[in-house]
């Protein structure tokens, strides 16, 4: 057995494992934990230490929200990366950081959903990360900056930056990528200053419009402390168990619905904590930041799958259960103003309620955010591709279609991974593999060259390709959709 690989860091050498030919390091400390006087702080640089520390198991997962999350708590070194790569003594290796999602409220890099092996093996460094979800991440509270999450992958992103080439990557081709709010922290990160330079390209799966003001961050912030029994400050909530914070953001998103009146779009999403629009840390959303030219754009790689809401209508068991009223709140809600609603019914005089309501919430929530950053992407003076996945899941006959998240186990190469069997079946079929193999090497192409393969997007022609069982590139499918929301982009969610 040949040695176990080590690679000295800035900090500090590290031991990994070898597996399956490559070397992979879990659990990395990028920044101090989070805890006691460094609670709800902005991450501190990790102290280096001397010897050699093991770095064979993943870190622990950040306090978790929401209705399907990890609740046991084994830890609290949070802020942890790890490294697969396929050879550390190599040199100038293209790097993929990985940012999972989890509606910013769940993040968890041990996922075997994304086991970089396939990825590795095609060339590519892949590094994933931990960073503050929910409240600890994202609540915005008197007395810590806001959007610390963000925070958490700069400095990620920073420790790359200092230390990929130990382990045969080249920081100067660093690709970001992400799937739902991994790909809307990718997309906050192209327009964030202290970002800039960190990395040279971007993919981004499935962008979703998910951003408060400081107004409405405010009051959800105060509705969160009131129940339990606090104040909204960084100083009141630090005597708060952290999982217990994270059971009241799950209970504050559950209850949503009875905020409507004040909370207006918010209350529809099922999420109670998303990034804010702060003027300071994300001083404005990414849309508004590319148009404006107060973002430069860059190689940038965007898609979404095309029944994205799909995935919530089964898991909350609303299938089939949608009625007309449901819809009217969908277009009041999410339809944009101010004749939006009338423009859906036009272009879809026939559908019946559940139809129109998941074409409104996968616009809205994330085909919309997702077509909307390639085009703006391009207008800033950027390359941008797009896709859009049509490749059904076969999964409870049929029902899922190309729903939300089944984009992840193809392009990581992992639908034998418990999600990736939910989504695909025991066994993926042939052209299921075969779109994998494409989009896998869609992005080991864009990492390694900026081209993942097919044709550039331009406002004008819309060419986006298709993927599917015979995968074609043609002028973006979703058109009654894209002409609804033309110079329309997301915009964040405020009080009513």
């Amino acid at each position: 057995m040949p040695e176990q690989p080590t690679v000295r860091t800035a900090e500090g050498v590290v031991e990994g494992r070898w597996r399956q030919g490559h070397a992979v390091f879990r659990g990395i400390r990028y920044a101090e934990p989070p805890v006691g006087a460094l609670r709800f702080a902005a991450p501190a640089p990790p102290r280096p230490w001397e010897g050699t520390r093991q770095a064979v198991e993943f870190g622990p997962v950040v306090p978790q929200s929401g209705p399907v999350h990890a609740s046991s708590p084994d830890g609290t070194d949070w802020l942890t990366l790890n490294v697969c790569t396929p050879d550390p003594g190599a040199a100038g290796l293209p790097v993929l950081v990985w940012i999972p999602g989890g509606g910013y409220m769940t993040a968890d890099s041990s996922d075997p959903i994304l086991d970089p092996a396939s990825l590795a093996g095609a060339g590519l460094v892949v590094v994933s990360i931990n960073y503050r979800v929910g409240a600890e991440g994202f609540a915005f509270l008197e007395g810590a900056p806001p959007n610390r999450g963000f925070l958490d992958q700069i400095a990620a992103l920073q420790w790359v930056r200092r230390n990929i080439a130990s382990f045969g990557g080249d920081p100067d081709q660093i690709t970001v990528a992400g799937q739902s709010a991994g790909a809307g922290s990718v997309a906050a990160l192209v327009a964030m200053k202290p970002a800039r330079g960190l990395f040279r390209r971007a993919i981004t799966h499935s962008v979703p419009g998910l951003h408060c003001t400081r107004a409405l961050a405010q009051q959800v912030a105060a509705a969160l402390a009131d129940r339990l029994g606090t104040v909204p400050t960084a100083a009141a909530l630090a005597d708060v168990d952290p999982w217990r914070l994270a059971e009241g953001v799950t209970a504050l998103s559950a209850d949503l619905h009875g905020y409507r009146e004040s909370w207006g779009r918010l209350s529809g999403t099922g999420v109670a904590i998303c990034p804010v629009v702060d003027g300071e840390v994300l001083a404005e959303t990414p849309w508004s930041a590319l148009t404006s030219g107060r973002a430069s754009g860059i190689e940038l790689l965007a898609g979404h799958t095309r029944d994205e809401f799909r995935l919530f209508s089964v898991m909350f068991g609303r299938l089939g259960k949608f009625t007309e009223q449901d819809a009217r709140t969908a277009l009041e809600l999410f339809a944009p103003a101010p004749d939006g609603a009338d423009a859906y019914r036009a272009a879809h005089p026939h559908a019946a309620p559940e139809e129109l309501l998941e074409t409104v919430y996968s616009d809205a929530l994330f085909r919309m955010p997702s077509m909307l950053l390639a085009e703006a992407n391009a207008t800033a003076g950027g390359t941008s591709f797009l896709f859009e996945l049509r490749l059904a899941s076969p999964a409870l006959g049929g029902v899922l279609g190309a729903c939300h998240s089944l984009d992840v186990p193809l392009a990581f190469g992992t639908p034998d991974s418990p999600t990736g069997r939910q989504l695909l079946g025991d066994q993926a079929a042939p052209e299921a593999i075969a779109v994998s193999r494409e989009l896998q090497q869609a992005w080991v192409g864009f990492a390694t060259t900026g081209d993942p393969g097919w044709a550039a997007y331009h406002p004008d022609q819309q060419l986006t390709r298709v993927l599917d069982a015979d995968s074609k590139t043609l002028p973006y499918p979703e058109q009654a959709s894209h002409r609804i929301w033309k110079g329309r982009a997301p915009a964040p969610f405020d009080l009513v």
